[in-house]
């Protein structure tokens, strides 16, 4: 028994947590060493005091409430169980304490154990890793606004980059165009200087050999000569004007001075009434042909469709040869008005056939025939104005079969 109060005694002096003793009055009736160091008191400055002494001021009416009401209802706590409490030194210092109790009875006499520890450190350590973890959230959320605006600039920039980018496609195109329009226009200006050239030489030719010719016929039995040589002065005067008539009409398309004016008239009256203008310029054997089922007026631009009937009927006519057929039809279906010239001529390659509307064109087995290149050309142009649309099929040695398609604006 004595062997066990000495090991008794021992833990009790050398326990590192302090071991404070009261008993049913609050009254400090045993302290260790740990304890008398950790609040700076001896154990006879303590023993004999209200439990209270260990308590800050400012807490004490409060702990003695809680002390009353934990007698009344006594049990064993253990540590770290309730909050964490406060204790007081003796000069007047307060610190953070972890307290666990017990509770035992002797002599009728109930007693209370506390074992307290000094929690300081702790505290220190758990504010130093509050602070931390603030700092770490402020620079968090630093790093999180940094990146947001960094994300934005970058956004910022790539913005300005595509655009940049754009722009300068933008740039590429256009030069590109203008480079392919200054090529195109290079392109038309040789072929119409080569064109005219040619086009232009021969009918003055005609017109200057034919004159110096009429002045040697100077009796009347020269009268047939003289008539020869003025009907081939008229037929060079009427190629020079159809030459100008081309011209001043891609003039006129290129500078919009041309505009679409609807009226109503009679499709298959102007059609024969073409035709009949026509007729002198045909070739030997060579005829017209036209059918119709356009029995009413139709409302259209009636010069423009007689230009483009002016240049398809030209066309069909020099490109065939003397004793063939041109085949004129025209039908009306859904306020779609169908003309179609058929000629049994030369024909186009499939290869020319893809070129055949640009200006100043000419077919590699038209190049002896006279003519500007502009026909077809304008041809399209006009039917575009009017709405419409173009086909074309043709073949080498056959012929060629054009059509030209527009709405009745009735």
């Amino acid at each position: 028994m004595r062997y066990n109060l000495v090991h008794l005694t021992s833990l009790f002096e050398n326990a590192t947590e302090g071991i404070v003793v009261t008993n049913s009055q609050g009254m400090i009736i045993l302290i260790n060493p740990s304890g008398c160091q950790m609040f700076g008191y001896t154990a006879e400055e303590l023993e004999g005091q209200q439990v209270e002494m260990l308590i800050p001021s400012s807490v004490r009416k409060i702990h003695i409430r809680h002390r009353e009401e934990f007698y009344q209802h006594p049990q064993n706590r253990k540590m770290g169980h309730n909050r964490d409490l406060m204790a007081g030194k003796k000069d007047g210092t307060a610190f953070p304490v972890e307290v666990s109790l017990s509770t035992y009875v002797q002599n009728d006499e109930r007693y209370v154990i506390a074992f307290i520890i000094d929690i300081t450190r702790r505290k220190e350590s758990e504010r130093n890793m509050e602070l931390q973890q603030i700092q770490l959230e402020k620079v968090t959320d630093e790093m999180r606004l940094l990146n947001a605006d960094l994300e934005l600039k970058v956004e910022e920039r790539t913005t300005i980059l595509k655009e940049a980018l754009q722009r300068l496609e933008e740039s590429q195109t256009e030069l590109s165009l203008a480079l392919d329009k200054e090529k195109q226009l290079n392109e038309i200006k040789s072929r119409f200087v080569s064109m005219a050239s040619h086009e232009f030489r021969t009918p003055l030719s005609t017109v200057l050999s034919s004159a110096s010719l009429i002045d040697k016929y100077t009796t009347s039995d020269d009268q047939e000569k003289r008539a020869r040589h003025i009907e081939k002065i008229k037929n060079s005067v009427r190629h020079l004007n159809s030459l100008l008539e081309d011209f001043l009409s891609l003039g006129k398309l290129d500078e919009g001075k041309i505009g679409v004016h609807l009226h109503e008239f009679n499709l298959e009256e102007l059609i024969r009434d073409t035709i009949e203008e026509m007729n002198p310029t045909l070739k030997n054997g060579q005829k017209i042909i036209f059918t119709s089922n356009i029995p009413q007026s139709i409302v259209s631009d009636k010069n423009l469709i007689r230009n483009i009937l002016f240049n398809l009927f030209s066309n069909a006519i020099k490109f065939s040869e003397a004793f063939k057929t041109i085949h004129v039809s025209s039908t009306l279906n859904d306020n779609i008005i169908c003309t179609t010239i058929r000629d049994e001529g030369m024909g186009i390659s499939e290869e020319d056939q893809q070129h055949l509307f640009s200006s100043f064109f000419r077919g590699r087995n038209a190049v002896n025939i006279q003519g500007t290149g502009l026909g077809l050309h304008i041809v399209k142009r006009y039917v575009d104005m009017l709405g419409g649309s173009l086909a074309l099929d043709s073949e080498l040695g056959k012929g060629t079969r054009i059509s030209f398609s527009i709405p009745d604006k009735s």
